[in-house]
């Protein structure tokens, strides 16, 4: 796997994948969402990954204020979830992965690599989606 990772935004679904993903020198550019904030905040602390925000996927608010986070303070370059969490996940869940950036990546180990697979559903912009124009977020609570 040799794909520039800068600024995709890693959905921590378990950390034991993602500690292991974030390990590889190419993943350090990640930034990574998820509930188990004191995980994430060890991945940051071994530099593993340039930022981290909490975020629980199961409750729209949260999701939309890592949207917000994310465009306000990252230029969001993709979505890397795991395989197997996208396939065994609710429909809502999925619909949240579809609708926080067009480009989604489908995170597979194959022995000691990763491959990196295009997510074909269909992408969802809306209030949740990570590529929103900061400066109009800027004046939504005016």
């Amino acid at each position: 796997m040799d794909k520039d990772l800068s600024n995709y935004l890693l959905i921590d679904s378990d950390p034991l994948l993602s500690r292991a993903f974030c390990a590889n020198p190419y993943a350090h550019t990640v930034i990574v969402a998820g509930a188990n904030t004191r995980h994430m905040v060890k991945l940051m602390f071994d530099q593993q990954v340039k930022d981290y925000c909490y975020c629980d996927f199961d409750n729209e608010i949260s999701v939309a204020e890592l949207s917000s986070y994310a465009s306000r303070h990252h230029s969001v370059a993709g979505v890397l979830v795991f395989s197997c969490a996208y396939e065994s996940a609710s429909n809502s869940f999925k619909w949240v992965i579809d609708s926080l950036h067009e480009n989604r990546l489908l995170i597979n180990k194959q022995g000691a690599d990763y491959h990196l697979t295009p997510l074909t559903t269909p992408y969802h912009q809306n209030h949740l989606s990570c590529n929103q124009d900061p400066d109009i977020l800027a004046h939504l609570g005016d």
